[in-house]
C-alpha cells in the first residue's frame, strides 16, 4: 500500500509539473505589451524619424542643418505652393464647414423627413477616392463639361476647382463631427429657453453655437488638415497651381530630390500636428460641458423650419449624389459629351493602363490584408493597453503610439516609408515595393481611429470579468478569448470595415511605395488622368466606390443579422 501511495503522489507531483506554466501570467503580459511597443515603434516612430533624418541632410547624406529649410523659404515657387495651399485649404474649410453644420442642424434639430437617407447620400464621399470628386467637376464644368458655360469664362483647373473638390471630398468629414456635436448638448438649455419665450435667434447665438463651438472648432481643423494634405484632387485638377502636396511629388519622384522631399513633409506635417493638439485640448474641455443628467434635445414639429431645411437638404445631397452619378455616368459613355452612347469600353483598363485590371485585384488585395490583420492587431492591442494593467509605463507609451498617427497625414507616413524602408541599412529593405509593406502602411496610417474604436468599446466592458477570472485563476488570454472578443465583435467588424474602405481608397500614402507587380487602383486613376484617358480613370474610381458601397452594405446586413446577437445581453 505504501508503494501505491507513493506512485500517486508522484504522479501527482508530476501532472503538476506539467501543468506548471513555464511563465507566469505577468511576464506573458509584459512579453506582448513590449512586443506591441516594438511594433508601433517600427511601422510608425522609425519612418517619421528618417522623415526629419532626411531633412537635415543634403542628397550625399550629410547633416547640413537647417539649409534645406532655408532653400525652401529662398525660393519662390516653393514658398508660391505653400501660400495656395493655405489659400485653398482657408477657402474649402470657409466653404466647407458653414454647409456641413447647417446640414446636420437640419439632421439633429428639426423634424424633416428621410434622415438616414439624407444622411447615406452625404456619407457618399467617404466611399470614393478623392480623386473622383475631381473627375466629376472636369465632367461638369470642365472644357467639355456639360456645365461649361456656367464658368463664364472662369478656369476650372486651378484652385476654383480644387476647393470645388475638396469641399465635396471633406464634407462628410465635417459632417460627421458636427452631427455628433449637436447630438451631445444638453436639451433642457433650450428647452427652458423655449419656456421663457426667448427668440429662435437669440437661441441659436446664445445656446445652439456656444453648445457646438468645440465641435466647430474640430471640424474646422479637420477639414484645414485634409485638404491642405491631399494629393489627389490637385494632381487630378489642379492644372499648373502647384500645391504643398504635389511639390513632394515632384520633389521625390520628379527630381529625386528627397532631402527637398523631406522639407515638404515636415511643413505638411506642421498644421496636422497643431490641428491634434488643439483638437484634444478641445475635446477635454468639451467633457466638462456633459453630465449625468443631461438629456437629448427633441425637436417639435414647425413646418416652416422642418421644410426649410428639408429644401436645403435636397439642394445640397442631390449636388453631391448627383455629382458623383456624373462621373459614373460618364464611365460608360462613348466619346463625352459629342456621343452619348453607353459603352463598357472603357472599362477594358488594359488599353489605357499596362497593369489593366491588376491594380483594382491588387487594391482587392491590399484592402482584405489590412482589414484581417490590422483588426487583430489593433483590437488586441487595445485590450493590453485598456484591460492588461501590468507595467502602466509600457502601456502608456504604447498608447502614445497610437494615438500619434492621427497627426500625421498620409503622405507624410508614405514619405517616411520610402526614407525608411528604402534605406540601404535597414533589413526591411526587402519588402519595399511589395503588398507587405503596402499593409504596414495602410494599418499605420489608419491606427488611431481603430484603436479610438477598439477602446471604446473595451471601456463599455466592466472591469468585474477581468477580476471574476483573476479571482478563478484563468489567464486573461482565455477570457479575451470567450469573453471579451465575442461581446466586442460588432465593433471589431466596424474597425474591419473601416480599414477596408480607406485602404480601397487611399492615395496619399501610397502614391511613393508601390511597385512594378503592387500598383493599386488609386495610382492606375492617377495614371490614366495623365495618360488623357478620362473616361477610364472615371471607371476605375465607380469601380472602387462600388466595392466599398458593396463592403458597407455587407457589414450592415451582418450587423444587425449576425452580430447583434451578441449584444441580446444588453436587453432586458
Amino acid at each position: 500500500m505504501s508503494e501505491i501511495a507513493a506512485r500517486m503522489d508522484d504522479a501527482a507531483s508530476s501532472s503538476f509539473a506539467v501543468r506548471r506554466p513555464l511563465v507566469s501570467e505577468r511576464q506573458v503580459a509584459g512579453l506582448l505589451i513590449a512586443a506591441l511597443c516594438v511594433l508601433l515603434v517600427v511601422i510608425i516612430a522609425l519612418p517619421l524619424w528618417s522623415l526629419l533624418s532626411k531633412s537635415v541632410q543634403n542628397t550625399a547624406g550629410d547633416f547640413v542643418g537647417l539649409a534645406n529649410f532655408w532653400t525652401y523659404a529662398s525660393t519662390p515657387t516653393l514658398v508660391a505652393s505653400l501660400r495656395n495651399s493655405v489659400f485653398v485649404a482657408g477657402m474649402a474649410t470657409a466653404i466647407t464647414v458653414p454647409l456641413a453644420f447647417l446640414y446636420a442642424y437640419a439632421l439633429t434639430r428639426s423634424r424633416m423627413p428621410l434622415k438616414g437617407l439624407f444622411t447615406a447620400a452625404a456619407l457618399l464621399p467617404i466611399f470614393a477616392p478623392s480623386l473622383l470628386s475631381g473627375l466629376s467637376l472636369i465632367y461638369i464644368f470642365g472644357n467639355q463639361g456639360i456645365l461649361k458655360h456656367w464658368m463664364m469664362g472662369a478656369k476650372l483647373y486651378g484652385p476654383i476647382g480644387i476647393i470645388g473638390a475638396e469641399a465635396l471630398y471633406t464634407f462628410p468629414h465635417a459632417l460627421l463631427i458636427l452631427t455628433t456635436a449637436l447630438a451631445l448638448s444638453d436639451g433642457r438649455l433650450r428647452e427652458a429657453a423655449e419656456a421663457l419665450g426667448t427668440s429662435r435667434a437669440r437661441i441659436f447665438r446664445t445656446i445652439t453655437l456656444p453648445g457646438a463651438r468645440y465641435g466647430l472648432i474640430s471640424a474646422v481643423f479637420v477639414v484645414f488638415t485634409l485638404v491642405i494634405t491631399d494629393f489627389g484632387i490637385p494632381k487630378v485638377i489642379g492644372g499648373q497651381y502647384s500645391v504643398l502636396a504635389t511639390d513632394a511629388y515632384r520633389q521625390v519622384v520628379g527630381q529625386q530630390n528627397f532631402p527637398m522631399g523631406a522639407v515638404v513633409g515636415i511643413i505638411l506635417l506642421v498644421p496636422a500636428v497643431l490641428a491634434f493638439l488643439i483638437d484634444r485640448r478641445t475635446q477635454k474641455r468639451q467633457s466638462a460641458l456633459l453630465s449625468a443628467r443631461a438629456v437629448p434635445y427633441e425637436p417639435k414639429p414647425d413646418a416652416a423650419r422642418d421644410y426649410g431645411l428639408l429644401a436645403f437638404c435636397l439642394l445640397v445631397a442631390g449636388a453631391i449624389v448627383a455629382t458623383y452619378g456624373v462621373a459614373a455616368w460618364g464611365s460608360f459613355v462613348t466619346y463625352w459629351p459629342y456621343n452619348l452612347k453607353l459603352t463598357l469600353n472603357n472599362y477594358d483598363f488594359a488599353a489605357v493602363e499596362p497593369t489593366g485590371w491588376d491594380g483594382y485585384f491588387n487594391s482587392l488585395k491590399l484592402a482584405g490584408l489590412t482589414a484581417v490583420i490590422g483588426s487583430v492587431v489593433i483590437f488586441c492591442g487595445a485590450y493590453l493597453i485598456e484591460k492588461v494593467k501590468a507595467f502602466p509605463g509600457l502601456r502608456g507609451f504604447a498608447h502614445f503610439l497610437a494615438m500619434l498617427p492621427m497627426a500625421v497625414p498620409g503622405l507624410v507616413l508614405g514619405l517616411g516609408y520610402v526614407f525608411f524602408f528604402n534605406a540601404s541599412w535597414n533589413p526591411l529593405s526587402v519588402f519595399y515595393g511589395t503588398l507587405t509593406v503596402l499593409v504596414i502602411n495602410s494599418i499605420a496610417h489608419f491606427f488611431t481611429v481603430a484603436h479610438i474604436t477598439a477602446l471604446t468599446s473595451l471601456k463599455q466592458l466592466d472591469h468585474e470579468f477581468e477580476a471574476v477570472s483573476a479571482s478563478l485563476k484563468v489567464p486573461f488570454w482565455t477570457t479575451f478569448r470567450r469573453v471579451t472578443a465575442p461581446i466586442c465583435m460588432p465593433a471589431i467588424l466596424d474597425i474591419a470595415v473601416y480599414l477596408f474602405v480607406n485602404a480601397m481608397t487611399t492615395v496619399s500614402a501610397v502614391i511613393f511605395l508601390y511597385g512594378a507587380d503592387t500598383k493599386l487602383a488609386s495610382i492606375s486613376i492617377v495614371h490614366m488622368d495623365e495618360a488623357g484617358a478620362v473616361a477610364s480613370a472615371a471607371a476605375m474610381a465607380t469601380v472602387i466606390m462600388a466595392t466599398a458601397i458593396g463592403v458597407k452594405i455587407l457589414h450592415v446586413v451582418l450587423d444587425r443579422f449576425v452580430f447583434s446577437r451578441l449584444q441580446s445581453w444588453r436587453r432586458r
